[in-house]
């Protein structure tokens, strides 16, 4: 079965389906890039992909040790370059809540696990990857 079934909407816009589920992604070309900017660009995906693959693998390290790090947050920050035009870099914050109560040990348990997420591993090494954890 294919990953996702994408098709071209016009007017610099996509629908990507996921074929198991139904669900549906929508994009646009971003402002800077002769979009309108009102969805997710498609470098914006990739961005969120990074956030979204440190917590679920944070997530599925959590409750294999039984933590509850339900409501933690990523926020990221994605830096693009111009020549050529790619990402160059994200910045993301990863908060998760104080009432986790996670020792020092579980910490860096959890960090290693977001860090070493398939997508962190399989961005190219040129674009930077500047994680802060708030604990």
């Amino acid at each position: 079965m294919h990953t996702a079934a994408i098709l071209y909407n016009g007017e610099l816009r996509t629908t990507a389906t996921h074929p198991r589920s139904g669900s549906v992604i929508e994009t646009d070309a971003p402002v800077d890039n002769n979009g309108k900017g009102e969805r997710f660009s498609p470098t914006d995906m990739v961005a969120s992909a990074l956030g979204s693959c440190m917590l679920t693998i944070m997530g599925i390290k959590a409750r294999d040790k039984g933590w509850n790090i339900d409501g933690t947050t990523v926020s990221i920050d994605k830096i693009m370059g111009t020549d050529p035009r790619r990402i160059t870099g994200v910045k993301v914050l990863i908060a998760v809540p104080q009432t986790a109560g996670l020792d020092d040990t579980a910490r860096k348990i959890l960090e290693n696990a977001a860090l070493t997420c398939p997508v962190a591993k399989s961005l190219h090494p040129d674009i930077q990857q500047d994680v802060t954890f708030n604990w």
